[in-house]
């Protein structure tokens, strides 16, 4: 039993020998220890950038050049944590807490220049809900609610709404002023509701200083009544508003101009445009170019000399303005409608529209060509008809020179009994009186004709005629005419 026993315990031990293995079966490898990467590298610091390179980091942080991106970060770091996670709800409520009337405002102004018409909406309603810094109720100046009011109108609501609004004012123990009225106007004027802007006009006329109308309520007001055709409540309140001393907008003034000549009301637009030539801040008012040239044809066909003038002024204003604008553009006044006002001004005796037409033409012109005749005759024929005879006969003196070559129609354009018609009998109105003091006029005239004349004979007996011939014939009637004058 022993023997056996002893017999196993040396097996056991052969077995753990032939079991054992060896490190390697491999050759010797080198096994030297090395330092283990740090899972964080470190960075070394860049040498400074030189100055002659150039390098925009010179003159910045140049051992960390991201400082200019982190300084956002730390300018964000000033408005408090988790603001700007907040909802628009949450941070408009919180704005209401914070902010006194002086910082709202300011906050407002940056709201409406963006547009943000709901949030200046809704963070004035919790502003007033809230409470400022003593514990009282937040209270809103009259400039505070006009914003309260401007972004409900750019919201879309109506007139009634705003006049609610309005009323509430008196909750506050404010007093509504004349921008607030202005507002619910402008309300009224995209719903055309013509009454109640001419009442709400009214009381503001009955209220304070501070609710008076000014340019602006006229304008929206005028420009609603001349909408709806109802002329005589809008010339009214244009009266008023030129005795108040206020100035109307382009827009108004045209729709005046286009109203008073479709109505017929010519001389009531006489007497708005003379009053607002006496103001300076309405004496630069014209309408537009299409409805001057219309306006100064109407003013002709009803002979109204003054309202033609002050058509053709405004006209001019255009051509003035065209010339001087950059790049210009440049306006003519159409010949037919001098002609038309020359004639006018011969059949109203209106010397003044005789000069200004011609002023006109000439500028319209601009010396590139002369008048046509049918200008020079209607011309003369009012210089004719207001006895200004010299005057006349020195545009007759223009007229030759200017179309005396014209060698088919110079007998129709200089006959004494067709078109220089009117200046004969204007020379034969006071009789010998009349004669003797256009006489050397009439006796230059007389050369002149008898020059076109001669031409016109001369040239259909021999074609090509030789001059010599015609000093010769004008010598001699010149000699006779001396004769007859000395006896």
């Amino acid at each position: 039993m022993a023997s056996q026993i002893a017999i196993l315990t040396r097996t056991r031990i052969l077995l753990r020998l032939q079991q054992t293995k060896s490190i390697s079966t491999f050759p010797f490898l080198s096994q030297e220890p090395e330092l283990a990467e740090s899972a964080h590298p470190t960075q070394t610091t860049p040498l400074p950038p030189n100055p002659a390179s150039g390098s925009p980091l010179y003159h910045e942080n140049w051992r960390n050049p991201n400082m200019t991106q982190n300084s956002t970060s730390l300018a964000q770091s000033l408005v408090p944590l988790g603001f700007l996670n907040q909802t628009p709800a949450n941070r408009i409520q919180y704005l209401s807490q914070t902010l006194d009337a002086t910082a709202l405002m300011n906050h407002f102004a940056d709201l409406m220049t963006q547009q943000r018409w709901t949030d200046v909406k809704q963070l004035f309603e919790f502003w007033v809900r809230s409470l400022d810094k003593n514990g009282k109720p937040n209270k809103p100046d009259v400039n505070l609610y006009n914003h309260y009011l401007r972004a409900n109108l750019m919201m879309g609501a109506s007139a009634a709404e705003l006049l609610d609004l309005v009323a509430q004012m008196d909750d506050f123990a404010i007093a509504p002023n004349t921008v607030a009225f202005n507002l619910v106007l402008k309300a009224m004027n995209q719903a055309k509701e013509t009454e109640a802007a001419k009442k709400l006009l009214e009381r503001m006329l009955q209220g304070g200083v501070e609710s008076l109308p000014d340019d602006e309520s006229y304008d929206l007001v005028i420009g609603m009544l001349f909408g709806a055709q109802q002329i005589d409540a809008a010339l009214k309140y244009v009266d008023m508003a030129l005795k108040s001393g206020y100035k109307l907008s382009m827009r108004v003034f045209t729709e005046c101009v286009g109203c008073c000549v479709s109505q017929g009301r010519l001389d009531t637009l006489v007497t708005v445009i003379e009053r607002c030539k006496k103001t300076d801040q309405n004496r630069a008012l014209y309408p537009n170019w299409s409805l001057c040239s219309y306006l100064a044809e109407v003013a002709m066909q009803a002979d109204n000399s003054k309202l033609a003038f002050y058509a053709l002024e405004f006209m001019a204003k255009w051509i003035a303005q065209g010339e001087n604008a950059r790049p210009p553009f440049l306006l003519s006044v159409d010949e037919g409608l001098i002609v038309s006002a020359l004639a006018t001004a011969g059949r109203t005796y209106n010397s003044s529209l005789l000069d200004a037409s011609w002023a006109i033409l000439k500028r319209s012109l601009r010396q590139k060509k002369v008048p046509s005749p049918g200008s020079y005759l209607a011309k003369i024929s009012a210089l004719a008809s207001l006895g200004n005879l010299q005057k006349a006969f020195g545009t007759l003196h223009e007229f030759e020179t200017a179309h005396g070559n014209s060698i088919t129609e110079a007998e129709d354009l200089f006959s004494p009994f067709t078109s220089l018609y009117p200046l004969v009998v204007a020379c034969s109105k006071k009789g010998f009186e009349t004669l003797d003091s256009v006489c050397p006029f009439i006796l230059q005239t007389i050369f002149v004709l008898i020059d076109v004349l001669l031409n016109q004979l001369l040239f259909n007996i021999f074609g090509d005629y030789d001059i010599s011939l015609e000093k010769e014939i004008i010598m001699r009637i010149s000699t006779c005419t001396d004769v007859s004058v000395s006896n």
